[in-house]
């Protein structure tokens, strides 16, 4: 119950905290819950709810799946990394985790949406299901040469989804 108080109040407080202070927070206390939160806002932000829940349903699928790492935040930071052990450019799993720019949301609006949904996904199972097991999506505008080896599930906003047979 702390962790819903403590999450309800740096998300819905009344007085404005300063939206440095809030990541802090949110990851210093709930980092799985952040790390989705920054995976829906940079690969879906300002798509519709079912959109943003299904980005975030194929995470969650990902981290029950025993071919992926096994929490939020290692699927979502999943990708090569060069001998230095520093993730290797454009080679994650989701695209923005390892593009070169920095990860600091700056639509306000956009990030307070993700974080609930976020929220919603990893401490409340909300939304969960709604891709049917997927465990991949891509963009409608990209074809990826791997979308012909999965099945297709369907299309939710601007995302193609798919999981394996």
């Amino acid at each position: 119950m702390k962790h819903f108080i403590a999450a309800a109040v740096l998300l819905l407080s009344a007085a404005p905290v300063p939206a440095s202070a809030q990541n802090f927070e949110l990851e210093k206390l709930f980092p799985q819950v952040q790390c989705m939160a920054l995976n829906i806002y940079y690969e879906a932000r300002g798509s519709n709810l079912a959109d943003q829940a299904a980005v975030a349903d194929v995470v969650m699928n990902r981290v029950n799946d025993s071919r992926y790492p096994d929490t939020v935040c290692s699927v979502v930071k999943q990708g090569l990394k060069d001998s230095n052990g520093n993730m290797r450019r454009n080679k994650c799993q989701f695209s923005w985790y390892c593009d070169g720019k920095h990860d600091r949301p700056q639509d306000e609006d956009r990030w307070v949406e993700a974080q609930s949904i976020a929220w919603n996904m990893v401490e409340e199972n909300k939304y969960r299901g709604i891709t049917e097991g997927a465990t991949h999506y891509h963009a409608d505008y990209v074809e990826p040469r791997w979308a012909s080896t999965l099945q297709l599930v369907g299309r939710i906003g601007a995302h193609i989804f798919y999981r394996w047979e």
